[in-house]
């Protein structure tokens, strides 16, 4: 009998130990990543965080456009994410549920303007905060571009990119651009209108949130645009004519013909561009990366410039870059309270750390909404600086980001997929005119 107790303890000895080493094992907190351009960055803050705290942090990042589907499986697991990200004012009414109201945190208190987390209907709580402003617009080689301004030939009275203020201008100069290929040494203007599956949405998305904000600016909403495009059961797409003005200038002066542009990527498009090939691009402050990590990228970091979204409009000669967030960050209502408090912590180390701060400025390049940040500390990048630079120009309208409010991925798919049709020939504009009125009344219904 006591053989065979001690034997028992002994089990029970070597069971702890494996099942201890399993609980050791097992991540602290679990942050599923929304961006895949930011997975290397994240998994070395978790090592950095775990070596000061000894707190465990598992990165999991979905794949590009596949966010939605990969919260769904995971958040089902009995080891779900307990930091999670949710897509602006519509991504929240469906991962309410699950949002923990942070409004007491330390994280939350470090916004420098608490109106820009999302709260529940009644204007209470907060349960999902932005960590991120980004910026878009046309991305310019100035270099390319002081080469065209320099020729005795060119068609235009202006000596500068920056003094492009409407789409007229920047009409003429792309055009007569396309002309002076050669002289030029580039193979396109533009960058390839990216149209395969899945990654069509700097025109489905970014692009149509130029015109549909200029017809949301005359609801009675106006005042808060996120709202009037929620509240819009249908829209007129007034601004139709404009939104075709910028496209048609992409597609009519690209690198790539029309019939193959459904096989190119944004990657495609961002190569073309660092490799010297175009001079322009319509892209975020995020591309940055995207730009400086190309194998043989010509591009140097002062000659990164942007030009905003010009359609056509009247009285765009003021007009900025389109800037807003759709990049909330929430905590797993249903975590444990251990796993919650621990994940609030790491967030509030994140942006309000040294180490945290410089990895976020220095590595992620994002632009923060939160009061932790120096001006020093803002990020180096061109394309940020830019962005600040807009921001901060009190004669441009900044153009907020409307598309967080559009109907859902289906009425962006449905767009996106109008415009290939269009551009293979297969469809006219009226068709992609009345897809977009359609599909945003049929999905908001």
């Amino acid at each position: 009998m006591k053989k065979f107790i001690a034997l028992f303890l002994c089990s029970i000895c070597i069971l702890s130990l494996f099942t201890g080493c399993g609980e050791r094992s097992r991540a602290d907190i679990y942050f599923l990543n929304f961006k895949p351009e930011s997975a290397s960055v994240y998994k070395e803050l978790a090592q950095k965080y775990e070596e000061e705290t000894g707190v465990a942090v598992k990165v999991v990042t979905a794949a590009a456009n596949t966010y939605e589907q990969t919260l769904k499986s995971e958040i089902a697991k009995s080891n779900a994410p307990t930091i999670f990200q949710v897509n602006g004012p519509i991504g929240y009414q469906s991962w309410k549920d699950y949002c923990l109201n942070i409004e007491n945190s330390d994280f939350a208190k470090l916004l420098t303007d608490d109106s820009l987390a999302i709260r529940d209907a009644g204007g209470n709580g907060i349960y999902a905060v932005p960590y991120v402003v980004e910026g878009y617009g046309i991305i310019y080689n100035d270099a390319i571009m002081k080469k065209y301004f320099a020729l005795n030939d060119k068609k235009v009275n202006i000596d500068n990119a920056g003094q492009i203020t409407n789409f007229e201008t920047l009409k003429a100069v792309v055009e007569d651009m396309t002309a002076k290929k050669p002289v030029l040494g580039i193979d396109g203007v533009f960058a390839s209108t990216s149209l395969a599956s899945g990654e069509d949405w700097r025109w489905q998305t970014h692009l149509l949130n130029v015109p549909l904000y200029y017809e949301l600016r005359d609801s009675e909403d106006y005042d808060d645009p996120t709202l009037a495009g929620l509240n819009a059961k249908e829209i007129a797409f007034r601004y139709s004519k404009n939104f075709r003005n910028l496209f048609d200038l992409y597609i009519n002066n690209s690198i790539t013909e029309k019939g193959i542009l459904g096989s190119k990527s944004t990657s495609d498009s961002m190569a073309e561009f660092a490799l010297g090939r175009v001079a322009m691009v319509q892209n975020g402050n995020w591309a940055w990366s995207q730009i400086k990590d190309v194998k043989g990228n010509t591009v140097k970091e002062e000659d990164i410039k942007f030009l905003p979204l010009y359609t056509g409009v009247a009285g765009e000669e003021n007009q900025g870059l389109c800037i807003g967030t759709e990049n909330y960050l929430a905590i797993n209502k249903n975590a444990d309270k251990d796993a919650q408090k621990k994940s609030l912590d790491f967030l509030y180390w994140l942006f309000s750390s040294k180490t945290g701060k410089d990895y976020v400025t220095n590595k992620l390049d994002f632009i923060t909404p939160f009061n932790s940040f120096t001006e020093q500390e803002l990020p180096s990048d061109p394309l940020a600086r830019e962005v600040v630079r807009y921001m901060n120009d009190s004669t441009k309208q900044t153009i907020p980001w409307i598309f967080t409010s559009f109907p859902s991925d289906v009425f962006k798919t449905e767009v996106g997929g109008a415009l290939l049709e269009y551009v293979q020939g297969n469809k006219s504009y009226g068709d992609v005119d009345e897809t977009v009125k359609s599909k945003w009344k049929s999905e908001r219904k």
